[in-house]
Order: structure tokens, then sequence, then C-alpha cells
């Protein structure tokens, strides 16, 4: 047997591995402890899932290319949410099946005989299941009868009263539910349609889940990718709308009927979240992931490989007051090297200092500021000796606002933050409006309240949390090499630093 062509192939192929990982190396951008897939394309976080002691994730994913196309379930998993084994890809579409143009979004649920079960948009066709019974949930068996739920067609007598897009599932009892994106919004704001079963394979129309009374959300939102779960007191819709990015609803279920009764947003205009799904650990903790793109455009992105990334994970809660707090999960700690400390200092009115010890592209940064008289005081990351190239965290008294300015975070002329995601709404806006100069989020501190801040940096995403209370997340590209400046300042007034820790942060997968 003539095995030459076999070893030919085979060196070529670690060949290719070893240019592509040299490649990733070098690349600026990369981020090195945030999860990404091996390379290519990713999007929304899918079936998320806690199962026999491991975490388990999926997300969209495109193998073939560094960009969209034909859309599959990536799969990886962990034992401590910080490092990542990736495992073969759970769904591809099948040729002849409902969902031969692609598995597209979806969740993941428990069925009533403890099976690990998919949920998913089969493109055409409509809603569709599969389902895993080794432990590892490697091998997926689609249902014999997708899809379950199938899309109106315009002779179908349900048409027009629901749409079939990004389905959602969980167990209540003895019941199955299951809601779906209102995918064209009509001038009515964000909804969702709900859908109940005994079986899993004959699931009936209810009707609107909700639908949104338009005091927080714009009429042309959505409610995309919806995960829905109680937590603690309450029930959690998150969500995210093509137009505007991941948010969410807290408030009661009521006879098959939800009711917001709080609405928040993790995403502002210029920033870049938009695909999250939770699961529920064995600590009983509601452990958040979310789908961060990219904007180097489609183009630079095929050549460099790969797109996409997730955030860190979060863990979710409610405070006292019945609002949300948001928090990185502690796992993140074993990453930490090189520990730095600085002087507790005293910033005076309209003052800048550069911590001379403290630099790089992969930190994880512990402030904690004392506002005295400032109404604008903060932390500058990722800057250039002349300040060319810097992003700003601050917060703002007398606005009430955590902002992460973005005005100087690259010299790159094609990086472009836009005030919708949904750039075709960008019309309706005057042209002064229609670019972002910095990423804003509603924050307030008490009275006589530190501003506690955890900065995470990798490359081109950071991740701000205050107070366990908001988090900002922005994709950023410096240019320079030497971009890799932090500077505490503080505006118009006095602040005294209590804390300033620092640490590098070791890869964790990429």
């Amino acid at each position: 047997m003539n095995l030459e062509p076999e070893i030919e192939k085979t060196e070529n192929l670690i060949a290719c591995a070893q240019e592509l990982e040299q490649k990733f190396r070098s690349d600026p951008h990369r981020p090195k402890y945030h999860f990404m897939p091996p390379s290519a394309w990713m999007n929304d976080i899918n079936g998320a899932i806690f199962w026999k002691g491991r975490y388990h994730i999926f997300y969209q994913h495109n193998p073939e290319g560094g960009y969209w196309k034909w859309m599959q379930w990536g799969h990886a998993s962990s034992i401590d949410l910080v490092h990542w084994i990736h495992h073969p890809i759970a769904l591809t579409p099948t040729l002849d099946g409902p969902d031969r143009n692609g598995c597209f979004s979806g969740g993941a649920f428990i069925s009533k005989k403890g099976i690990p079960t998919f949920i998913y948009y089969g493109v055409p066709d409509g809603t569709c299941l599969a389902s895993s019974q080794d432990d590892m949930l490697i091998n997926w068996t689609k249902h014999p009868d997708n899809p379950v739920t199938p899309e109106p067609t315009p002779d179908s007598p349900d048409f027009g009263k629901y749409t079939i897009h990004d389905p959602s599932a969980w167990l209540d009892g003895d019941i199955y539910y299951q809601i779906t994106n209102n995918r064209n919004p009509n001038g009515k704001g964000d909804a969702a349609y709900l859908f109940r079963a005994h079986d899993l394979d004959c699931w009936e129309y209810v009707g609107l889940f909700y639908q949104s009374d338009r005091r927080w959300t714009e009429f042309d939102e959505d409610c995309a990718v919806p995960d829905f779960f109680p937590l603690e007191d309450k029930y959690m819709l998150l969500f995210c709308s093509h137009l505007q990015g991941t948010q969410y609803y807290l408030g009661r279920l009521q006879n098959e009927l939800y009711h917001p009764e709080i609405h928040g947003r993790m995403s502002w205009p210029g920033g870049q979240l938009g695909g999250a799904r939770t699961l529920l650990d064995s600590k009983g903790r509601r452990v958040f992931f979310d789908w961060v793109r990219e904007l180097q455009g489609s183009e630079r992105e095929r050549a460099s490989g790969w797109s996409g990334v997730m955030t860190l994970p979060r863990i979710l809660s409610l405070a006292d007051d019945g609002t949300l707090c948001i928090q990185p999960i502690p796992e993140l700690e074993v990453l930490r090297m090189n520990p730095r400390t600085h002087p507790d200092v005293q910033l005076a009115t309209d003052s800048d200092l550069v911590l001379d010890n403290i630099q790089g592209r992969c930190l994880e940064l512990s402030l904690d500021m004392e506002p005295q008289d400032a109404q604008e005081f903060g932390v500058k990351v990722r800057c250039s000796p002349d300040g060319d190239e810097q992003t700003i965290i601050s917060c703002h008294s007398a606005s009430k606002k955590l902002k992460v300015d973005i005005s100087k975070s690259t010299l790159d002329e094609k990086i472009v933050y836009n005030y919708y995601r949904n750039t075709g709404a960008l019309d309706r806006l005057p042209e002064e409006k229609r670019v972002v100069k910095a990423q804003e989020a509603p924050f307030e501190l008490s009275v006589g309240e530190t501003l506690n801040l955890r900065i995470f940096l990798d490359h081109s995403i950071l991740e701000v949390y205050a107070n366990s209370r908001q988090c900002i997340t922005q994709r950023i590209y410096p240019t320079r090499s030497d971009s890799v400046g932090i500077s505490l300042f503080s505006g118009d007034g006095s602040v005294n630093v209590k804390s300033i820790r620092a640490w590098d942060m070791a890869p964790a997968n990429n």
C-alpha cells in the first residue's frame, strides 16, 4: 500500500495549521483569554447548558471560512468556565432536511426524560429539535418529525399570526413552553410568541407572550434570540434586537403571559453585544454568555481567518431593590499573573496620573475611586504616549452615566461606531448623530459611595464592570504598538483613589 499521498496530505495539514497558529499569534487584535473558536466565524451563543459537571456552550459557527456562510452549531465545554475544550460540530444542516439552509439560533433544555435537548430554527422550514444521550454531548440526533413547529406558509391558516425564529424552550411542571421572536415588528416594537406542548412533537400556538408597550424600546426593535428563566423572585427575559443589541426585562409570569416591570440594556449605541444565552449551574448561579461582533469589515475578517468573540462569563442576580447585579465569575482569578499595586493617590482638579508600573494589552484592573467634588473622573486605557490613541472610561455624576469614550480608541479610519447595529436605520438620524463617540450606560453613585471598577482588557475587547450593577462591553482596535499605557484622571474636581491593583492575564485558549 502506497502511503505517500496520505503522508503528504497530513504534512500539508500540519503546515497549514502551524501557519494559521503563527498568524493568530501575531494578530494584534485577536483576544487571548476570551473564548473564541479555533478559527473562522462565530456569532450568537446558542444552547448553553450545565451537564454532568461540565459547562457546555454552543454557538453559531461557520468552520469553513472567516465569515458568515452555511450556519452550524459549534461546541465547547469547560469544568471551570475559563479553560475550554473544543469539540466537533454539534449541528450541521441536513441537505434534504428542514434545516437544509442552516441551523440557526436556539436554546437547550432538559426533557421530561432527563435528556439534553436542542431547540433551534431550521432554515427554511421552522422549529427543529435534536437530543443527545452521551455524557459529553458530542453526538446529537435530530427529531424525526422536524420541523415540530413549521413556519407558516401563505396558504396556512396561521400565516401572519406568528413567526418562527430563534426559539427558546423550558419545562414547567408537565408542560413544555416555547417562545419565538417577532422578526418583523411592523412598527409595534418587540414581542414574543408563545407555544406549549405536552409532548415535544406536538406544539400548539397560545398567543403573544408579551408585547412591548413602547416605554423602553423603539418601534422597530424585535425580540431576537430570547432566553426566559426565573431569577430569584422575578422572571427575566433576555433578548437582543437587531437594531440595538442585548437587553432584558425583569417581571412577572402570570397565566401564560409575561408582564415586564423593569427594562435594561447591556449594549448601547456604539456597542457590539448581540446574541446572549444563560445557564443555571450546580451552584445555583445564573451564568451569562454573549457574542461580541467585529467592526473590521467582512474583507479584513475573512483575511484574518476569524470573526467574533464571547464575553467573559458573568453571574446575574438581583439586588435588594430588585434591580440586576452583574459580576464577572470569580474563577477568572486563576489567570492572574504578575500582580502590581500603586500607592493610593489624591487627584486634584483637571489632573492626569500615568501609572508607570501598570500597562499592557491583556490586563485585569481593579480600582476604588472616591469622588470628593469631582463630576467626571475615571481611567484611560490603551494609551499611546502622546495620547493620539486612548480609550477613556469615566463616571459622570451630573448626567448619571458610565461612559466608554471611543473617539480616540483607534487611528484606523475604517473602524466606525454606528448609533444603530442595523445601518439601514441610520437614515432616520441627522448626519451628526449617526456615528457614536462614546458608549454611555445609566449609572449613579449614591451619596458617599465609592466607585469600584473591574476592567478586563484583552487586545481588541474591553469589559468594564461598575459596582456590580453595570457593565459596558466595547471593541477597540488600537493601531500603535505603544498604545499600552494606563492613566487616572479627574475632571472638574478632586478624587481620592483608594486602591489600584493590576494583573497580567494568562492566555486561556487562543
